[in-house]
């Protein structure tokens, strides 16, 4: 029996960092470039501890983990009323629409770089098909591969670091501009995303509370040592700007993955394969998972609001509308994931379980002070990007300032 709930618990630890490892991981350097190695290692760290807490509270609301048609929507409309439930829908929606997104586009814009026989359209429907037709079996097919996966994802990451590591210079490594950090807090959101399968995390373990703290600090551990290792080698390695734009301010004025600048720094086909290997198991891992996550989002709604649980309406409103918007703006790759971590993971994974915990803690606790932080530092954020969003704070990098003055 303990090795069965071991292994019950191993596996959605795997689930958890398959999420987590998608789009974020690939975007995080490019988006943190300016701030430097130091900034963003300790902007990791501390995002790192915000989303796992955030993430445990998560797993302890009995009225989200136990009942099997409730989600988001339904769980905040008990806690906030119709307000509640409605801004919940907006933000998931935000959220599950937009990795979907960032998933299709960045991984499209990898292959077209080692590629020209296929148009951008061709690639974008091709990985669509394949990927919705994996994710259709929901958390049965998750828990099967999703642990293969992420071992394929290790030694594929392990690779693409061994082989950077050479180019890494101590000169790339020692800018720093502290200025520039809150302009990557959305991606860092990003990075550390898993929420949203959290009631099936919960449901799988029979709702052990050991282990589902297992699964979720030990998946969100592995996931933040990655991102460290990712950080301190493309930073290490790729120079902010130089003169034949094979740099990390030319990826980010393009919204291109880091491992595009990296195949261009180094032009070995095995880092290139291995690149493409790694960002289509970490993408597909958790383009697996979000979208069993936005079936299960869906299905709510239909059965809430059309009395309906028809299975092809709730793939097509899940999967339809992220394929066009991908078709239609193939180069928001970046864009996407800003929007995902600055609004919707801010507002869902982040103020309202600051919300949950303030509201039914004893007053003076520290547990009641913990949740007053949270909303603190997620409004933060979110008033961030909005302000960058809507042209009121100009805090990411100015690419044509740094590719024409900085070199």
């Amino acid at each position: 029996m303990t090795q069965e709930k071991s292994a019950s618990a191993m596996s959605m630890m795997f689930v958890v960092v398959g999420n987590m490892l998608g789009a974020g991981i690939l975007a995080l350097p490019v988006n943190l470039c300016a701030a430097g190695l130091i900034p963003s290692i300790t902007a990791t760290l501390f995002m790192w501890v915000l989303m796992t807490y955030t993430a445990l509270i998560y797993s302890e609301q009995k009225s989200l983990t136990t009942n099997e048609n409730a989600d988001l929507p339904t769980f905040f409309q008990q806690e906030l009323g119709n307000t509640g439930k409605w801004v919940t829908i907006v933000a998931n929606l935000i959220i599950l629409y937009g990795v979907l997104v960032a998933y299709i586009c960045g991984i499209s814009a990898i292959i077209m770089s080692i590629q020209s026989s296929l148009s951008l359209p061709m690639v974008m429907v091709l990985y669509f098909a394949v990927v919705t037709g994996i994710t259709a079996f929901g958390m049965v097919m998750m828990k099967k591969c999703t642990p293969y996966l992420v071992i394929i994802m290790w030694v594929t990451f392990g690779a693409l670091v061994f082989m950077v590591v050479p180019d890494v210079t101590t000169e790339n490594m020692s800018k720093l501009d502290w200025s520039y950090i809150p302009a990557g807090l959305p991606v860092l959101l990003m990075a550390f995303h898993f929420h949203n399968i959290i009631p099936s995390i919960c449901r799988t373990l029979d709702h052990d509370r050991r282990k589902i703290r297992t699964a979720i600090i030990g998946g969100t551990t592995i996931g933040m040592l990655m991102n460290l290792a990712w950080l301190l080698v493309v930073l290490g390695a790729l120079p902010l700007s130089s003169p034949d734009h094979v740099d990390l301010i030319t990826a980010f004025g393009r919204n291109d993955p880091a491992t595009i600048p990296l195949e261009n720094l180094l032009q070995t086909p095995a880092f290139t394969y291995i690149a493409l290997l790694f960002a289509l198991v970490a993408m597909s891992t958790a383009f697996m998972a979000n979208g069993t996550a936005l079936m299960s989002f869906m299905r709510d709604l239909t059965t809430t609001h059309l009395d309906t649980k028809s299975k092809p309406l709730v793939w097509s409103l899940s999967f339809i509308p992220p394929l066009l918007v991908a078709l239609i703006y193939p180069d928001i790759f970046l864009v996407a994931i800003n929007l995902v971590g600055g609004v919707g993971e801010c507002i869902i994974f982040g103020i309202l379980p600051g919300f949950i915990v303030w509201k039914y803690s004893p007053a003076g606790s520290f547990r009641k002070m913990t949740g007053m932080i949270l909303i603190v530092c997620f409004a933060a954020v979110l008033l961030i990007e909005l302000g960058q969003e809507f042209g009121l704070l100009h805090l990411s990098p100015n690419v044509e300032y740094w590719t024409h003055h900085t070199r």
